[in-house]
Order: structure tokens, then C-alpha cells, then sequence
């Protein structure tokens, strides 16, 4: 039992170790736009921040309430509040965090340890081969093929990711039960699904459905039936509750994720994602990822004939059907988004843990690689800390010269979606800044409603990403303030009115 304690808090050392040279790698390039920078990115810091300073509550979302992503980052920001961290040191930890909590939904899938298991191991090389992919990627757009990497952060459904594998890894062990399954497993597997469903409609397409089939396939044989049945009635019940509770809170809910299904535009999505893909071909790392990941899924395959226990074979069966059926329903419903192809990259590393046998190594032999990688991982992870703190911390020169003025000018302005939150996040008083669209009418998308309050403004904010404006005045700024990437158009004393709020 002790050795089997060792063996978990060594694994979750690993673990951890494995996430900060991975985020540090990431933050080390293009790749920390979204980490750090990105407009779409920076919903759930908004969303905690404006909690934190006690402002009132009307945010608007989209169909995806982020409602793990928030607590944790939440409990991490009152963190942050007491040690003097800024917000981009709390999204660092928040990073790390997500992928050991990839490790440890992986771990559940890799099963309970036994005699020629090693599923801390396994799990480890599973997390080590999804971090692999993650530092392949490193461009600064947020609409690539590059998916591993969005784990890191906040808001591109590292909570729905995480609640899938965990998923997974429940169903895995109650067909791993010698006799009757724990009842508490299938009710469990419903409260994910339902607490899931709930924040990221995506579950139903992720897990919901991909995994009701194979339930539906295993329950037609006796042996299985008795274990696939209830998982069945509570996944779907989970998800049907999930949905349901979505209902009172409509009201915060700007697009209910229908308008995203357009099945007749399935021949333009089939050409999106294959130029997505041949983008992602076309450097040396982007081909390193796609090798691994091929390479993943047939071992996938592989293993799910191979396997020797109902278990087993589900999860391998998971590590290449989840991808396949998320694709086609991905192309058949005409979407136009990278991100909803995730599973393509965090279902794979499944089919390492599906089953996670012990190698034929000398214990000696064993021990010493086991202490050599552990010596490269902590010098790595040392190494990695300062890498990180820098790319937190870098000065950003035009964001400053934004936010000095703003704070100094004591008025309140605009700016649009791509251009103002980021400013808005590191003000002292993010109410100065109010998000608007090109004819200056309230912008209410991934938003507190209670900014427009104000409605009215006396400067706006531009850079290369804003639209032209067309505010339907003939006033000229009285000042314009260059900001190197940033331009802010000073109004003062005129003040421009806020237009209807719209999503």
C-alpha cells in the first residue's frame, strides 16, 4: 500500500514537472497571444475580475457558460490577490493546472494498478506524448489546427476536455468491476455529464453521443449488458439535465449554439479544415505532430483489437472513434471553428493507457531511467520557471502607455471586441472602457451588460484589428494619442452616445 502511495505522488510530481516545461515552451512563443493576450481568451479573467471588484452582474455569454473554468480560476485569482500576482501570473497556474488535470482524468482511464499493470507510467507517457503535440504548436492564431495547446488556456473548453476523459475513465472502471459496479460510478458519470452539458453544450457532441454508441453496442451482449445499461441511462439523463438547466439561464445566454449548425455548408467546411490541415503540414513541427498523432491513433486501433477486457477495448475503441465521429459531425453540421475538433488531439492518448501492461525492463535497470528522467525533468522545470516568468511579465510598452492615459484621463471611452479587452483586463478601473462594435452601439457578447450604463463615451480606442469606424457624427477628436500598436481618438468635452446593445 505504501509503495502504492510512492508511486502516485510520484506520478503527480511528474505530472507537474511535465505542465511547466510544456506551458513554459508555449508562453516562450507565438503561442502566448492566447494565453495572455487574446481578445476571445481573456472572457473568464474578465468575468472573475469584475466579480472580484463587486461590480454588478449581467454578463451576457455564448452558448458556453465556463462554469469550471470560472471557479477554478476564481479560487486561483483570491490566490493571486493574497501572494501579489498579477493576472498573467494567474493564468500561468491556471495552465499548469489544466494539464495535470489531464493527468489525473488520464490516470482514471488507465485503470486500478495490479500485477503487470503500470498505469502511473503509462498515464505519464500519455500526458507526455499530448504535451509533445502542445510545443509543436506555435503559431499566434487562434483559429489553426494547432489544438493541444488550447488546453492551456482559459476559455477553449479545457473544463469540457477534461470532464471527456473523465468520462472515459469512468466508464472504464465500472467494466472493470470484478462482480457488480460501484452504483455510485453510473450516478457519477451523470453529474459530469449533466454539470458539463450544462457549461459547454459540446459534451453532448464529444462524449454524449460518440459514447452512448458504444454503450449501445456493448449492452447487445449478456456479459456486458448489466454494467453498459445503467452508464447508458445516466450519461443521456445527465446530458438531458444538463440541458435543461441551461433553460433559467437563458437570459445570460447570447446564442444558444443552433445558428452554428449549417448542414448545407458542409462542402465549404470539408475545405476549411483540409486547408487547416495542410497549414498545419506545412512547417517541420506541424508534420513532427501529425506523425505522433498518426501514430497514436493506429496504435489506437491496434489496441482496440487486441485488448483483453471489456474496458480495455472501450477506451481504445474511444482513442480512434472520438476523433472519426467528431469529424464527420463537425463536417456534416457545416461548422467553421478548429477548436471544435479537439478531440482529434486529446482522444488519441488514450489508446496508451487502454492497457497500461508493465515492460520486461530489469528493475534496475528500470530504477535508473525512472531517476534520470526524473533529474531532466526537474532541471527542465527549473529552467522552465524563469522562461515563464518572463513571458508573463514582458513589458508591454503599448498597453501601458493605453492604460496610463485611460487612468489618467478619468473618462470613459470605447473600443471594439478584438481591441478593448485587453486594456480593459489590466486597468485599474476596467469600467473605464466599454466594448462596442464599428457604429458604436453596445457590443454585448462575452460581456458585463452593466458597462453601458453609462451610455455615453468621450474616446475611443483602435488598432489594426478594429473595424473602421462609422459613428454617423460629424465630430473630430479633439487630441489624438499614439500608443505604438494602439491609437486612442480623444473626444473630450464632446461625448458620443452609446448606440442599442446587439450580439
Amino acid at each position: 500500500m505504501r509503495q502504492t502511495w510512492i508511486r502516485e505522488l510520484c506520478g503527480w510530481l511528474f505530472a507537474a514537472l511535465i505542465a511547466v516545461v510544456t506551458v513554459a515552451q508555449i508562453a516562450s512563443t507565438a503561442r502566448a497571444d492566447l494565453l495572455f493576450r487574446d481578445s476571445d481568451s481573456l472572457v473568464v479573467a474578465l468575468l472573475v475580475r469584475s466579480i472580484a471588484d463587486g461590480e454588478s452582474f449581467d454578463w451576457i455569454m455564448s452558448s458556453v457558460l465556463f462554469l469550471p473554468e470560472i471557479v477554478v480560476f476564481g479560487l486561483l485569482w483570491m490566490m493571486g490577490r493574497v501572494f501579489a500576482l498579477d493576472v498573467n501570473a494567474v493564468l500561468v497556474i491556471n495552465a499548469v493546472l489544466n494539464l495535470m488535470a489531464l493527468f489525473g482524468a488520464v490516470r482514471l482511464v488507465a485503470g486500478r494498478r495490479h500485477a503487470g499493470a503500470a498505469p502511473v507510467a503509462w498515464s505519464l507517457l500519455a500526458l507526455g506524448g499530448f504535451c509533445i503535440l502542445a510545443v509543436t504548436e506555435t503559431s499566434a492564431s487562434r483559429d489553426s489546427f494547432e489544438l493541444a495547446s488550447l488546453l492551456v488556456t482559459t476559455t477553449y473548453y479545457s473544463a469540457t476536455v477534461i470532464a471527456v476523459v473523465l468520462s472515459i475513465g469512468i466508464v472504464r472502471r465500472v467494466f472493470d468491476s470484478a462482480a457488480r459496479a460501484p452504483r455510485l460510478l453510473p450516478v457519477l458519470l451523470g453529474v459530469v455529464a449533466a454539470v458539463s452539458t450544462l457549461s459547454n453544450p459540446l459534451y453532448a457532441a464529444w462524449a454524449t453521443v460518440p459514447l452512448s454508441l458504444l454503450l449501445g453496442v456493448t449492452a447487445v451482449y449478456q456479459r456486458s449488458r448489466a454494467h453498459a445499461l445503467p452508464l447508458l441511462a445516466w450519461l443521456i439523463g445527465g446530458t438531458a439535465i444538463g440541458f435543461i438547466a441551461r433553460i433559467p439561464l437563458s437570459e445570460w445566454i447570447a446564442n444558444d449554439g443552433s445558428a452554428y449548425a449549417q448542414p448545407t455548408l458542409w462542402p465549404q467546411s470539408v475545405r476549411y479544415y483540409g486547408d487547416l490541415v495542410a497549414e498545419r503540414l506545412s512547417t517541420p513541427l506541424g508534420v513532427i505532430g501529425a506523425v505522433l498523432l498518426v501514430a497514436l491513433l493506429l496504435l489506437a486501433i491496434r489496441q482496440s483489437f487486441r485488448a483483453q477486457s471489456p474496458g480495455a477495448r472501450f477506451v481504445a475503441t474511444t482513442a480512434w472513434l472520438l476523433p472519426l465521429l467528431v469529424t464527420i459531425g463537425a463536417i456534416a453540421l457545416g461548422t467553421h471553428a478548429a477548436r471544435y475538433l479537439e478531440p482529434v488531439v486529446f482522444a488519441p492518448i488514450l489508446g496508451l493507457v487502454a492497457s497500461p501492461q508493465t515492460l520486461r525492463i530489469p528493475r534496475r535497470a528500470l530504477t535508473g531511467m525512472t531517476a534520470g528522467i526524473g533529474v531532466l525533468l526537474v532541471v527542465g522545470a527549473g529552467l522552465s520557471v524563469p522562461r515563464v516568468a518572463a513571458a508573463a511579465q514582458h513589458p508591454n510598452a503599448d498597453l501601458t502607455c493605453v492604460n496610463d492615459w485611460v487612468t489618467a484621463s478619468g473618462q470613459t471611452g470605447a473600443g471594439q471586441f478584438w481591441t478593448v479587452r485587453l486594456p480593459k483586463l489590466h486597468l485599474d478601473d476596467p469600467s473605464q472602457l466599454v466594448q462596442v462594435d464599428h457604429q458604436l452601439n453596445a457590443y454585448a457578447w462575452l460581456v458585463n451588460r452593466a458597462d453601458f450604463d453609462g451610455a455615453e463615451v468621450t474616446f475611443l480606442i483602435e488598432d489594426s484589428q478594429s473595424t473602421p469606424w462609422a459613428l454617423g457624427t460629424d465630430a473630430m477628436p479633439s487630441e489624438v494619442i499614439a500608443c505604438g500598436q494602439y491609437t486612442i481618438y480623444d473626444f473630450s468635452p464632446f461625448a458620443l452616445p452609446l448606440g442599442p446593445a446587439r450580439s
